[in-house]
């Protein structure tokens, strides 16, 4: 058996390790946060590409849909421009146009 000293020793040296950690991590966490201009990492990329750009292009093709259904309404409020800019316009430039990895 190991004796009980040296298992709260271990378990002291482990406690006081993860304590001085805590802030390291804690800060580089919040380094895209306050620098908006670092390049996206290739996670970032990834998630965006498997994940964000399939939901978007969904998306974009379910509020294209409801611009049809809805253009005559549109047409009669005279807003068709300001419709077809945000149910058309805005998500297939957010599916197509940004940069990959740019949430």
């Amino acid at each position: 058996m190991i004796p009980r000293k040296l298992t709260s020793y271990v378990m002291a040296s482990v406690l006081t390790v993860a304590t001085l950690g805590v802030p390291t991590m804690a800060s580089a966490s919040d380094y895209a946060f306050n620098n908006p201009k670092a390049a996206p990492t290739g996670g970032e990329m990834l998630a965006d590409a498997f994940m964000v750009r399939p939901f978007m292009l969904v998306s974009t093709v379910v509020t294209t849909a409801t611009f049809i259904v809805t253009l005559p309404f549109s047409a009669i409020g005279g807003n068709v421009g300001e419709a077809a800019n945000k149910l058309v316009a805005e998500p297939a430039k957010y599916t197509f146009a940004r940069p990959l990895g740019d949430l």
